[in-house]
């Protein structure tokens, strides 16, 4: 997890660790995370707080950002899979990598019944001799 000193010094943190959130956490539980945070770190409620207005503009863009990932299944499966880049965010490239990633992993998964298919065939060929 990030600490307080890393999101300080401007190190990235997960969009997990911006809402406080896990990785299996759902739609709702997103939602509520950012919901909360939000009300806390919005720059027009945070005035005379001991954090200062820079720092609460710097945590709302970072709990927004992660909220417009993690509440879009696409964006965050991306996401998930290493291959979300928000500085090159285009909805043609993300659409077109969700299609990407579903081909694969329907590839894998016809392939993985392939090779046991194969290793099922071979081990009771085996048993006949």
């Amino acid at each position: 997890m990030v600490t307080e000193q890393q999101q300080h010094d401007g190190q990235s943190a997960s969009y997990y660790a911006a809402l406080g959130i896990g990785r299996g956490a759902s739609l709702a539980e997103v939602r509520s995370a950012y919901r909360k945070l939000a009300m806390k770190w919005h720059p027009d409620r945070s005035r005379g707080q001991p954090w200062g207005a820079e720092e609460a503009n710097r945590r709302f863009q970072q709990i927004q950002e992660a909220y417009q990932v993690l509440s879009d299944v696409k964006r965050r499966k991306l996401y998930d899979a290493g291959l979300y880049n928000p500085l090159q965010e285009d909805e043609e490239e993300v659409e077109g990598f969700d299609d990407f990633v579903k081909e694969m992993v329907s590839l894998m998964a016809s392939v993985r019944k392939e090779v046991i298919r194969i290793l099922m065939s071979s081990s009771s060929s085996n048993l006949h001799y």
